[in-house]
């Protein structure tokens, strides 16, 4: 690297470090702590044959499991920051030093196909929350591990803030953080583009096709026309696709219909961990929880929708004003701490509907739900299709309805409340420690900042080589709030969102 490059390089790494204060250092160091116990706490556990997987199978295939399924959740998560951060820069600016990005763009960029990976990615991450959840949450809360106190168990296992801490670090936030800045380098690998070709796939499979049906259902309500890219279906196209929309909504019927029936029955892990309490309150626990993950997901839409909005056009309601002045207080810096703390609270209610979902009856007595097979019943226990239900009723369908109605969000006094608690949790510095990880990883990978190859996007404009203009989102998938983030602005999870006006009036 020449002196010149190397300036170059501090000078982007510069606009990207976070300043260290001590109460910064302090919750690096006690989020890295507190992610190493919670690791300890979790693998402890799982040796005590305390869990579905370890109990079923024996302990080392549950910790193998758990530790591919939150590398894979990992890349699923940094991919999506850096496929919906892409689109509008040239592919032809990467395309020769990035070979495999340029793969990985020229599938997701075709058509409507980033809308289908965004759909089979959001199903990808709920199966494997729950795959994780099943490896590693207690059947038995009151067994000993490690000779802990029964408090600390019940934080840490029962509660499950070792596996949301783990998790939101390991799995998620590092390499979100990478990702969103460096977003060129992340995805130029094999691994990235298999899991682009699996999220495709499960999407052409259409279990979550009936997401399309509410999608429809939701543009015709709002008066706001569906964007595409591609041609409207006709013939055999337009028949395959409604036949799977029919499919997916037998298939959610069947997966309510087994939740509610085993929840109204108590045959689930509920009423094994706590025993006294209702079945009707763990119905209205299981919907309440999906709620709570609704209003989050549709909540991230409808603020990165508002953000691109003057301030006087974001409401005019008490409760709008009153987030709008939170969120964007300053130069926004509570927008992508809201992030933070969202992705917590998420993932604390991914574990629980999980943990409500699973089932617990024992194939060949007689008891399988609805008369399926022992191997149906068996499969039916891991409690996935909580996460059927989940990825369609409790994500999709919110964000799609945050995308035609942002106001709607706004205007909703429990919109302020959960972004005060999201907030809250950020300030913690529960998840702090994923900086650290990602700083390591940055230099382990020797990934770089997306402006050493395309330059931000104000060199790109005066280069002849600007942005595309970002699309309209009412109808789409917003990629988990990251639409907006410009690659090569030093604005993504570590600092405030620069406004599309600020990069078109140095146009």
């Amino acid at each position: 690297m020449t002196e010149v490059d190397a300036t170059k390089q501090q000078s982007h790494d510069d606009a990207h470090d976070v300043k260290i204060t001590p109460f910064v250092a302090f919750k690096y160091v006690a989020s890295i702590c507190l992610l190493i116990f919670s690791i300890v706490i979790v693998v402890a556990l799982i040796f005590t044959g305390n869990t579905r997987v370890s109990a079923e199978t024996n302990p080392w295939v549950a910790l193998i499991v758990m530790t591919l399924a939150v590398v894979w959740l990992s890349m699923i998560e940094g991919q999506q920051a850096s496929l919906v951060g892409l689109p509008p820069v040239d592919p032809d600016l990467y395309k020769d030093s990035h070979p495999i990005t340029y793969k990985n763009a020229a599938l997701a960029f075709r058509g409507d196909n980033l809308d289908r990976y965004l759909m089979g990615r959001q199903f990808m991450v709920l199966l494997v929350v729950f795959v994780i959840n099943q490896c590693g949450n207690p059947l038995d809360p009151k067994v000993d591990v490690l000779g802990l106190p029964d408090g600390v168990k019940l934080v840490f296992l029962d509660i499950g803030l070792g596996m949301i801490v783990f998790t939101c670090i390991l799995g998620q936030l590092t390499t979100q953080v990478n990702a969103s800045h460096c977003m060129i380098d992340f995805i130029n690998n094999y691994f990235a583009l298999f899991t682009l070709y699996t999220a495709m796939a499960v999407e052409f499979s259409g279990v979550m096709h009936s997401s399309y049906l509410i999608q429809n259902v939701l543009s015709m309500v709002s008066g706001k026309p569906i964007q595409s890219n591609e041609e409207p279906k006709s013939g055999f196209t337009f028949i395959f696709f409604w036949g799977r929309v029919l499919m997916s909504l037998a298939i959610l019927g069947f997966c309510l219909a087994v939740t509610l029936s085993a929840l109204f029955n108590g045959q689930t892990q509920m009423a094994v961990k706590y025993p006294n309490v209702p079945n009707g309150v763990s119905v209205f626990l299981f919907f309440f929880f999906m709620a709570i993950v609704g209003m989050l997901e549709g909540m991230q839409i409808a603020f990165f929708a508002v953000a691109k909005l003057p301030a006087e056009e974001r409401g005019n309601s008490f409760f709008a004003k009153k987030t709008c002045d939170l969120l964007f207080k300053g130069n926004g810096e509570n927008l992508p701490g809201f992030m933070i703390g969202r992705q917590l609270t998420v993932v604390f209610s991914f574990f629980l509907v999980a943990s409500i979902t699973g089932l617990n009856i024992t194939p060949g007595e007689g008891e399988n739900i609805f008369g399926v097979s022992d191997g149906a019943q068996a499969f039916l226990n891991y409690g996935f299709q909580g996460a059927v239900i989940t990825t369609i009723l409790a994500s999709i369908t919110w964000q799609l309805a945050a995308s035609a109605f942002p106001m709607a969000f706004l205007n909703n006094p429990v919109t302020y409340i959960l972004l005060c608690i999201a907030l809250f949790l950020e300030w913690t510095g529960l998840s702090a420690g994923a900086w650290v990880l990602a700083r390591l990883m940055k230099k382990a990978t020797k990934i770089q900042y997306d402006e050493v190859y395309v330059g931000t996007p104000e060199e790109r404009i005066a280069n002849g080589r600007a942005d595309k203009e970002f699309g309209d989102d009412v109808g789409h998938l917003a990629g988990g709030g990251f639409v907006g983030h410009a690659c090569g602005s030093h604005d993504a999870l570590d600092g405030p969102i620069k406004s599309k006006d600020a990069i078109d009036a140095a146009a």
